[in-house]
């Protein structure tokens, strides 16, 4: 590439948006360079999605090894957590999808993949080392890094791992200490617990995961503590600390020892985006208190000609919501199609198992919205399918506006929740009533095939 490069578009960061929109726009016709400072496909397939789920399903294999005779399996000897051989299928995996993407880019004529730190110097242009990038259009798609709150007590002194450098574990931490009990950290406690760590969650609020309903959270931790994890919430003021054998967090909470001891620490305490190091001042854009760049229902920045999606952006914190920030932005350059960010419904899924698979409102927040309700729950120890395969722990549970009949919000916790969920979110987007759902006839034996019963099981509430 040429020491100053002229194209028509330039896309900073390849993760899960940034490929797509490049391509699309090369199809289009356009001279498009994105640029990537790190790993081509961003967190998602480097420490994100990809290995995370590629290890909770390690995680699963092996605690289900451990339950064989519950299903009068015989194993010939007791089974064993090889994490060397995890951690090398987990990197298999993840080569194969960087690989993928990168190959992807590169053969898409049209597309230049730059290699490097990109930094605004105007809006404009864009400077990666020595190269200077010129495009009327930037879309920056830099996404986000774990978060280390500086003014935590004693973290400058003490060795910890985050959700990024904890994929280059390849050891079972004899007691591993997870401070944030929140998505991240509550995967991360259960996965490590199944590979045979002791585990203690300490969480600074008064319940797990706590944007979601309390009875959620509730069930939550009890499929944690049954299965062995400590859990302590309520933890005021968090410190850390080097001990000769491992680490200590001072937790502070009012029942149980104020110090805990482990061999390891993960901090599991949030996400901030990659915004600081972008000169985005030089380009005039703007951003919020925590970094986000602030855009439009469309994405677009305060600066004419500047887009931001992804984690970046503040208006979502997943894969899904990344891609659909392309599809919108495609839609409002290429397609005359004016989507916008607002047209989307919230849904995400909690990787325990089993799962909790989340769409809509919860039922805190539908009520604080003022909506007159209809809800209905149904235990999974009353789904056939869960029973069947003894995974019956969690519930279902549906939140209906009662004047217009529309499904407000859903979670699913139990088996199969993550992929179940979608039926509801589908009707939800058709802005159907909850009774298409419940006249529904679904398969036999299925975790779906509940719905129906379960709509027609609505009370006010």
């Amino acid at each position: 590439m040429s020491q100053t490069g002229k194209y028509d578009a330039i896309v900073i960061g390849t993760g899960q948006a940034g490929p797509s929109l490049a391509v699309r726009l090369a199809k289009a016709g356009q001279k498009v360079a994105i640029v990537e400072r790190r790993a081509v496909g961003g967190t998602c397939v480097n420490t994100g999605c990809i290995p995370t789920k590629t290890m909770v399903a390690s995680a699963y294999a092996a605690h289900l090894s451990f339950r064989s005779g519950d299903f009068g399996v015989r194993l010939p000897g007791p089974p064993a957590v090889d994490m060397k051989a995890v951690k090398a299928r987990k990197d298999r995996i993840v080569a194969t999808n960087r690989d993928g993407v990168t190959s992807w880019l590169r053969g898409t004529p049209g597309v230049d993949l730059v290699f490097g730190h990109a930094r605004f110097e105007s809006a404009a242009r864009v400077r990666v080392g020595d190269a200077l990038l010129e495009a009327p259009k930037v879309f920056v798609n830099v996404g986000g890094r774990p978060s280390v709150p500086p003014a935590m007590a004693g973290v400058g002194d003490t060795p910890f791992w985050t959700s990024s450098s904890m994929m280059g574990v390849d050891f079972v931490p004899p007691h591993l200490v997870v401070v944030g009990g929140s998505y991240v950290g509550l995967e991360f406690a259960q996965m490590y617990r199944r590979f045979g760590s002791e585990v203690t969650v300490v969480e600074m609020a008064p319940r797990l995961v706590a944007r979601e309903d309390e009875d959620v959270s509730d069930a939550i931790r009890q499929i944690l503590e049954r299965e062995g994890i400590t859990v302590r919430t309520g933890a005021e003021c968090i410190a850390l600390s080097k001990t000769a054998g491992g680490i200590r967090v001072h937790a502070n909470c009012h029942e149980g020892d104020p110090d805990i001891e482990g061999s390891h620490l993960l901090l599991a305490v949030g996400r901030r985006p990659n915004t600081d190091d972008l000169g985005l001042d030089e380009a005039g854009v703007r951003t919020d208190a925590r970094g986000n760049i602030e855009v439009d229902d469309r994405l677009r920045s305060s600066v004419p000609g500047i887009w931001a999606l992804g984690d970046c952006n503040g208006r979502g914190a997943f894969t899904h919501t990344a891609y659909n920030d392309y599809e919108i932005v495609a839609a409002n350059l290429l397609d005359g199609d004016p989507r916008r960010v607002t047209d989307r419904i919230t849904a995400y899924a909690l990787y325990v198992d089993p799962p909790l698979g989340r769409a809509g409102m919860t039922e805190a927040e539908a009520r604080k919205a003022g909506h007159r309700l209809l809800v209905g729950k149904r235990p999974m120890t009353k789904v056939g399918r869960a029973v069947e395969k003894g995974e019956d722990q969690g519930f279902m549970k549906v939140v209906v506006d009662a004047d217009t009949r529309q499904i407000l919000g859903a979670a699913i916790l139990g088996v199969g929740g993550d992929e179940v969920v979608h039926v509801l979110l589908d009707v939800m987007y058709a802005r159907a009533p909850y009774t298409l759902v419940q006249r529904a006839m679904h398969i036999h034996p299925t975790v779906a095939e509940l719905l129906p019963t379960l709509m027609g099981e609505l009370k006010p509430a």
